[in-house]
Order: C-alpha cells, then structure tokens, then sequence
C-alpha cells in the first residue's frame, strides 16, 4: 500500500468506528456484530501503531466510548473509570502476560479470571456504607447520572451489609438482562411494531437511560458488581481483587457467578476454556473472560494507557455462525397488526440448535442489509439468544437475485398497510383482520389471561373461520347448535367448551385486564390496576391524572407515564370502548381483586421466583396459592427475593439463587411451607 491509500484507510476506518461507536454507546443500536467491530478498530489501531506519521489524537482508538445521552446531568467520576482492551486470541493473551513480566520485571504473580458481562458498566458511589449515585461510564472520566433509574435495578443495595465500610467507596459493575426479560420485552415490542433489541445488552443500556423511571422499573434490570474505583481511607477494600471481591460479598451486593484466582497463563487459560463450556449456565449474557492482575499494588505498578488499564484484558469468545440459503421471506401478521418478516432458512446447525427461521425485523432492516430471497446469508445467535442474520454473503449471490419488494397490502385481508408516526413497522389497521382476531382471542382465553379451557389454537382458528367469533364478546354468543356441526361425537367437548367460557366470566379482574390486551399492559400491571380499578368500565373511562399526579408521579405503583399514555389511549379508540360494553353486556362479572398488600398470610412480606417444571403444579396454580397466601412472586432471582421454587430443568434462575445464597425449595417444601 501507498502512503496515501494508508492514509485514506485510517480515516475511513476512523470515520466508522467513530459511528458505530455512536450506534452502540449512546443509541444502544449496533448494525453490526461486537465481532465485526472489533476486528475493524483492531485494524485501525494496527494501522495506526505502525504508521505514526498519521497519528491523532482524536482516534477512536485513543479514547473510551461515550455513552452519555441527553436528559440526563452528568457526574465526573473521582477515578477515571476505563474500558478493557479485549483480543479473541491465546496468542495475544500470552503477549499481555509478557508484557506484565517485562514491565514488573517479575512473573511470581496471580491473576484472577471471571466471566466478562454482556451489559452496561455502571460506578456505584458508597459513602458510609449508603448509595448515594450510579452513573454510567460516559467517556471515561464523566457519565451520566442514573441513579433515579438505578434504585429500581434487582441486588442494587441503598445500604450495604455488614458492619464496616470505607468512608467512599466507587463499586464498578455490569446491569444486565435475563433472557426471560428480554424475550418479554422483545415480544411486546413486536406487537407494537417497534424495532426488537439485537440482545439483551442492548436493552439493558436502552432500558437504564428511560426518562420514565416507572417505564424502567418494568424492565427488572440486575447487576453484578466486580470493580473498585476510588476508595477512602486507600486500602479499606483490601489488597487484593481476590479481598475486594470477598468485601463485596461480605457487602451483600451480587458478584460473578464464578470467581477464581490462579497463577500462570496456562492456568488462565484452562479456566477461560472452562468459562467457555459453563457460560450458558450464568444467569447473565456472557462473551468472553476478564484476567486482571490479583494485587492492587501492582495494578498501581502496571498503570494504565488513555484508555484501558494495563493490567487487565478481556478474552472474548467468538460468536457461532454459520452460512445458509434464504429460501423466502414470510410476513407474519401480529396481534395488533404489525407485520413482521421472517427469514425462511435452510436448516442448519448453530450453537447446537437446529435453526431454520430468523427474524428480519422491519422492511428498513432488509433494505439496509439488501437481503435477497435466494441469498446466501451468514446467521449468528445475536447474543447467543435468538438467530439473526448477519448479513448477505455477496461472493455467492445469483444473478437471478432481485431485491425484496416488501408487501404493500395485509397478507392475511389485503388491507392496505400504514406506517404510524414515530414507528418503524408497517401494520394492517383493519381490526377486523382474520390473523388479528385470532392471535386477540387466543391471548384473551389463554392461561395468562381469563384461562378458557379448551379453546386452543386450532378451535379458535375454526371459530373465526366459521365467522362465528369476530372479536373477543363473540366467544359468549357461541350456541351449542352451531358448536355440534363441528363434527361426530363432539357434544361432550362442546359441552365442556360452553361451561369453560361461562365460567371465564367469573374471572378476576386483572385477568380480563390482562385479555384485553393493552399496550405494555402486562400481569403485573393488570394486578396493580385490578387493586385501584374495581371494574372494567372504571378502568374505560379512567383520565391521566387517575394515573399520575402534578409533577407526573405514579400514583399506582407500576404504572408510570408511558404506561397511563398508553392505556388511557387504549381506551380513546371506539372499538375498545365497545368491547368492555359488550363483554359487560354478555354478563362478564370479575371478581373483585384481593389486594396484593394484604397482610396476615403464611406468606405476608415473602417474595418467591419460579424456574423450572414443578411435579403436579403448573406455574400458574403455584402463583396463586403464593398470592393466596399473603406472598408475591416474581419474576427474576435478587438478594430480596425470600425463596426460588424450583422444578426439573431449572435455568439461570436457580444459578443465580446460589450465588446470591437465596434458599432454594422444591415443590414438596413448598406445600409445607404453605400448610405450615
């Protein structure tokens, strides 16, 4: 290469990561994958080392990603809080070792390895054992100020355990998601027709920077905590990361799953291998490893560049990927009229898994990407959780390949599709839409919602086909007589299918709440508005200041503004209006709620977490015999969880339990528990 093509290179390499730093820190919306950027500024800082002739200060290699975001003050840290410098090679994780050799002038010392966090660094300032702020890494040396946000985050503690702390103390440590959150919340979003979170680190830096501090409590962030910033008096934390870490414990904040110190690279290396075979099992995202040097002299000793420390590095693992025919596009029609495409792939094996689908998103991914039925495309599990497609692999595309024109009309009615202000998805507006229909009533009488037994997928598909059922007050005009031209020897279920529905009027308040299917309205929320909402019609004609007060505080806890909004614009629409009239028409006549602040239970003031398949209970029934009793069950594993209920094929859950030192039950000490 030329002097000029170098030059002409660095700045365009410049130029790019210098915008998908921007996609990444402050939007949380990367277009490409962690791997891909990190080869990229890895050949820019290659370039770069090799000709200094070309050097500047402002590279995006010289400095720490800026995550700060407007609406937000900011908060100088006390000590600079940096970003790691990273490598997917043994090779070069032995050279970060002999680096350490030769500028100690020594090789007699320990590292510690644990596993590197898929989330968003966060400094938690400690001053006499109470938090008093949690700000974000911002550039480096100033972030934003989350704290507000923070308070809401699962294991974040306004005061820490035990007897002794340092006067000020700066925790550093990773928010994060599980994968249970992130499949709900992606799952919602679609239905909105807004765009999906590529995985769950993204949603956790989407989620921590919410100007609704109730919107951000919804989305149950967690935190491990692992890092020492500033400390006064120095040296109240320990010696050692080994002795910080067991300060932290000693604290009752969360730290990693697992946590070893070992001497040699050898040893590190084996338990970076290690790490890569027990990685699915955390209850956090991993992508790779962190080796830092054990003392905290030495640290000092090592010292750091502009950007990183010199003492620590991040092993990351590659992702999985795989190449593949796209075979079609299919667009599926959701709940409430988003229309989603889908790739439709050749099968193939990734990660373990057999993957013959993955999502496109939107019509502005696949023109951005230039995705092509007949493509090959290079798939990768987005954050080892759902199967995305990377990208085209152009070398291989057929001439024959056009682009993708995206439907203009409704597969499934043909109506014209709209793109709403402010989103991303086309969505069918006609309500009356066969598909939407379908998914309103199967979500209205599943289990989650008023639990109509017998009314699955396929006689719901029926139903509508039939013309009988065209929105949810349909089910309670069924006749018998229509029911038993279904087919031979059908009055029994149909029978049984007449006494579920009516029975289904009966059903709590929060579950028919929950049926009707507003936006961001989940069980949770259903519960907290059944408890201040005595009826269906109350909830109808509900205004925003039932909601929020003057200076927009909640005044139901759970629901903050994005929420209200929400709702009290389900409600402004004629049709939605119609149905509660109609369902209250036909009969319907919830039960009046318990209060979920009732005390004088077996398990008043207890708060349990479900994981795993229970012998003879389903998840629902354990729920309620938990409510019934005075308790609350939750949905994700922190320090003030009272018990995990675990069943066979436990997940992340019941990892973190252990670590955090939750108790853990099964199904039978459970039912001693409740008959005490």
């Amino acid at each position: 290469m030329t002097d000029d093509s170098i030059r002409k290179r660095i700045e365009k390499l410049r130029t790019e990561v210098a915008r998908h730093d921007e996609l990444y820190h402050r939007r949380a919306r990367p277009e490409i994958s962690d791997l891909d950027y990190d080869r990229m500024k890895s050949e820019l800082a290659k370039l770069e080392a090799a000709h200094p002739e070309f050097a500047a200060p402002d590279s995006p290699t010289a400095r720490v990603g800026d995550d700060r975001t407007e609406g937000f003050a900011t908060y100088r840290h006390r000590q600079p809080m940096l970003s790691l410098d990273n490598t997917y090679s043994e090779a070069e994780l032995r050279e970060f070792h002999g680096r350490l050799v030769k500028l100690l002038g020594r090789e007699d010392f320990s590292y510690t390895v644990e596993p590197k966090i898929d989330g968003l660094a966060v400094s938690l300032t400690y001053e006499n054992g109470r938090l008093v702020r949690a700000v974000t890494r911002g550039n480096g040396v100033e972030g934003d100020d989350v704290t507000v946000n923070a308070r809401h985050v699962h294991g974040l503690l306004e005061k820490l355990g035990g007897r002794t702390w340092p006067e000020v103390v700066e925790i550093r440590g990773e928010l994060y998601m599980t994968l249970e959150q992130f499949r709900r919340i992606n799952r919602q979003r679609e239905e909105e027709g807004l765009a999906q979170f590529a995985n769950p680190r993204n949603l956790a830096a989407g989620s921590i920077k919410l100007l609704d501090p109730e919107e951000a409590r919804s989305r149950r962030l967690e935190i491990v905590t692992y890092g020492l910033g500033f400390c006064e008096p120095a040296g109240a934390a320990g010696g050692t990361q080994s002795d910080f870490h067991s300060k932290l414990r000693q604290w009752g904040l969360p730290v990693t799953a697992r946590f070893q110190t070992l001497r040699g690279i050898d040893a590190i290396w084996s338990e970076i291998q290690q790490l890569d075979k027990l990685r699915h099992e955390f209850a956090y995202g991993t992508d790779g490893a962190v080796v830092k040097l054990d003392s905290l002299a030495l640290q000092l000793e090592a010292g750091f560049t502009s950007k990183a420390p010199r003492w620590a590095i991040a092993y990351k693992f590659e992702p999985e990927r795989a190449e593949t025919r796209l075979n079609a596009i299919t667009i599926q029609v959701g709940r409430t009229g988003v229309l989603t495409p889908v790739a439709e792939l050749e099968p193939v094996v990734l990660a373990g898994t057999t993957v013959s689908r993955a999502t496109l998103h939107n019509k502005a991914e696949i023109a951005r990407k230039d995705i092509r039925v007949g493509d090959w495309v290079e798939v990768e599990k987005a954050g080892e959780v759902i199967p995305a497609v990377i990208g085209v692999i152009l070398k291989r595309r057929s001439p024959d390949c056009r682009p993708y024109r995206y439907p203009k009309k409704c597969p499934a009615c043909g109506t014209d599709a709209v793109q709403n202000e402010g989103e991303v998805a086309l969505r069918c507006p006609n309500p009356a839409c066969p598909v939407q229909v379908r998914r309103r009533v199967q979500h209205y009488a599943s289990r989650a919602c008023v639990d109509i037994e017998g009314l699955g997928e396929a006689m719901v598909d029926t139903l509508v086909e039939k013309g009988w059922v065209n929105d949810i007050p349909d089910l309670y005009r069924l006749r018998r007589e229509d029911l038993l031209t279904l087919g031979k020897s059908v009055g029994k279920s149909t029978d049984n299918l007449l006494a579920a529905i009516d029975a289904s009027k009966r059903a709590e308040l929060w579950r028919f709440i929950h049926g009707l299917g507003i936006t961001h309205v989940g069980q949770a929320a259903a519960k907290d508005l059944a408890t201040r909402f005595r009826g269906l019609r109350e909830l109808a004609e509900a205004r925003m200041e039932d909601f929020l007060g003057g200076k927009k505080e909640s005044l139901i806890e759970g629901i903050g503004e994005t929420m209200a909004l929400a709702i009290v614009g389900h409600f402004a629409v004629a049709r939605n209006r119609r149905v509660v009239e109609e369902l209250l028409g036909l009969g319907i006549s919830p039960e009046a709620p318990a209060s979920r602040a009732a005390t004088g239970g077996r398990f008043s003031g207890l708060t349990f977490v479900l994981t795993g398949t229970l012998p003879s209970l389903t998840r629902e029934e354990a729920t309620a015999m938990i409510e019934g009793a005075g308790g609350r069950a939750s949905g994700s594993v922190s320090k003030k969880t009272s018990y995990v209920l675990a069943g066979e094929e436990a997940g992340s859950k019941l990892e973190k339990a252990r670590t955090l030192g939750v108790p853990v039950i099964d199904e039978a000490e459970f039912r001693r528990l409740i008959a005490g």
